[in-house]
């Protein structure tokens, strides 16, 4: 079998706010550019490559839009609502991928997932950067009242859904992919703190926490109904939000070289 697996994007909902244009550019012409060579290569392989071949598109939840407390999760048949330049750039190239199999036959297969978070995770997103934050002492910014609620997906179980659906999952079809963790975002800030008290004592961590100006038009929630890919696949999340986060600060904790070469 060979796969494209297609992870590449811009995806940081406040950059995209800022520099539209720059997510346009990576996340639809970037994407269109990799299907017109996996195209290419496809119908010019041979009949042993055009029957193996995959083109997995990595997405995202946040192309459904937002939710209510009392709205169920996320479906696979769920319409598309985004509603950030990121989470538009993302959909359009969902609906891209998907055209390349009704016009051309390409094989493709789409995932979309929660909130990642783990090892190696850039600093511009929420869990590293309030590590990061507060291993330096800074304040630790949290939008509204950090009631926002996100589903979160440790990185490790993230990967090995991408390669059951690779392997596994039926040609055309969408993947839900979630953790089944959905947290406030002030609960996971404390969270952290708690854990950083434990493994590097000395500082009041939650004493750094400041509530600022909501970001435009911050979607409330999200979250996944994953029951599709546990049900065809038989996969499920491995790691607990709560030990995935402690293994997540432990890693930036002993890690300090790769991040402050970032800073």
């Amino acid at each position: 079998m060979d796969v494209v697996l297609h992870l590449a994007a811009e995806s940081h909902v406040d950059r995209s706010i800022d520099f539209p244009a720059t997510f346009v550019q990576t996340n639809v012409v970037g994407t269109l550019t990799l299907l017109e060579v996996a195209l290419e290569h496809w119908k010019n392989g041979g009949e042993g490559l055009r029957e193996g071949f995959r083109f997995l598109h990595v997405s995202t939840d946040e192309v459904y839009g937002s939710l209510k407390l009392s709205d169920p999760a996320f479906e696979e048949t769920t319409p598309y609502r985004p509603s950030s330049p990121y989470s538009a750039s993302k959909a359009a190239s969902d609906h891209l991928v998907r055209s390349f199999q009704h016009s051309y036959g390409l094989p493709v297969l789409v995932t979309n997932c929660s909130n990642n978070y783990g090892p190696y995770q850039f600093p511009e997103k929420l869990i590293p950067l309030m590590i990061l934050r507060a291993l330096e002492g800074g304040e630790l910014p949290i939008y509204g009242e950090g009631a926002n609620i996100r589903d979160w997906l440790y990185v490790e179980d993230h990967v090995s859904a991408l390669w059951k659906v690779a392997q596994e999952g039926r040609v055309g079809e969408t993947y839900n992919i979630g953790g089944g963790a959905e947290r406030t975002n002030l609960e996971v800030v404390d969270l952290i703190c708690e854990i950083l008290r434990e493994e590097r004592p000395g500082r009041d961590y939650a004493g750094l926490k400041r509530f600022v100006t909501d970001r435009p038009g911050h979607d409330f929630r999200y979250a996944i109904n994953s029951e599709k890919i546990r049900r065809e696949l038989g996969w499920q999340p491995s790691v607990s939000f709560d030990q995935g986060l402690r293994r997540t600060v432990r890693w930036y904790l002993r890690n300090e070289a790769w991040w402050q070469e970032l800073s």
